[in-house]
C-alpha cells in the first residue's frame, strides 16, 4: 500500500540519515574546495608579492652601491636601508640611501670644479636615477658653473699681478744697469762755472784787493734811492 508503502520509505529514510548526510557532504566538498581555491588563491598573491619584494630588494641594493662607489671620499653615511616584511616573515629593503659631501671647497674653484664632476656621477650613477637623484645632479652642475666663473676670476687676477711683478722687475734692472753704467770720476765731480770761480777768487783775495773790488763796483752799479714824501 501507499500508507505501507510510504509508512516502509519512511522507515528507510528516517530524518537524518542517508539522505541528509548527502546533502552535507557536498556541502563541506564544496567548503573544502573553496578553501583550497582561496588557499591557492592567497599562495599565488604572497608569491607575487615575494617576487616583488625580492626584485625591489635587489634593485635598492645594487641603486645605493652604486651611488656609495662613485661617491668615493665623498660619501659621509650609507648606504642605509627602508625595509618592509614580507609575507615569509622576512624583511626586503624597498627604499635607501647615501649621504654625500655637496658643499663646494672653500677658496678653492679648481677642487670645487673637480668635486662638482664627482658628486654628479655619484647622483647618475645608478641605472635608474630617482627624481632626488637628478637634483642632486642639477644642483652639482650649478655648484661646477659658479666654480668656472671663480676660477676665471681668480686666474685673470693672478694674470695681472704676473704682469705688474714683470713691470715691476723689468724697472728696477733698468734702474740698476743705468746706475752701473755712468762711470765715477773725483775730477769731474765739481765743475764750477766762471762765476762761481770769479767769486771763489774773490772770497781768496787779500782784504785790501777786496775792498778795491767792492768799491770799483760801487761806483759803476747805480745805487738805490728810497724816496720818503715826509723827508
Amino acid at each position: 500500500m501507499i500508507v505501507n508503502s510510504s509508512q516502509n520509505i519512511q522507515s528507510s529514510n528516517p530524518v537524518g540519515t542517508s539522505s541528509t548526510k548527502r546533502v552535507n557532504g557536498v556541502a563541506r566538498s564544496n567548503i573544502d574546495s573553496e578553501d583550497k581555491q582561496a588557499e591557492k588563491a592567497q599562495k599565488q598573491e604572497n608569491d607575487a608579492v615575494l617576487r616583488q619584494l625580492r626584485a625591489r630588494d635587489r634593485e635598492v641594493r645594487a641603486h645605493e652601491a652604486a651611488h656609495a662607489a662613485a661617491g668615493g671620499s665623498l660619501v659621509r653615511g650609507g648606504p642605509s636601508f627602508t625595509f618592509q616584511t614580507g609575507p615569509d616573515g622576512r624583511t626586503y629593503a624597498v627604499g635607501g640611501e647615501v649621504r654625500l659631501d655637496v658643499s663646494p671647497v672653500s677658496s678653492d674653484p679648481q677642487a670645487t670644479l673637480s668635486k662638482a664632476s664627482q658628486i654628479r656621477a655619484a647622483a647618475l650613477a645608478p641605472a635608474n636615477p630617482s627624481p632626488q637623484d637628478m637634483r642632486v645632479a642639477a644642483n652639482a652642475n650649478q655648484m661646477a658653473a659658479r666654480a668656472r666663473v671663480d676660477l676665471a676670476v681668480q686666474r685673470r687676477e693672478e694674470a695681472e699681478l704676473e704682469q705688474n711683478q714683470k713691470i715691476t722687475d723689468e724697472v728696477s734692472s733698468s734702474a740698476d744697469t743705468e746706475a752701473e753704467s755712468v762711470p765715477f770720476d773725483d775730477s769731474s765731480s765739481f765743475q764750477l762755472s766762471a762765476a762761481d770761480r770769479s767769486n771763489s777768487l774773490q772770497s781768496n783775495e787779500p782784504p785790501a784787493a777786496a775792498i778795491s773790488n767792492f768799491m770799483a763796483t760801487a761806483q759803476t752799479e747805480p745805487v738805490p734811492v728810497l724816496f720818503n714824501q715826509f723827508a
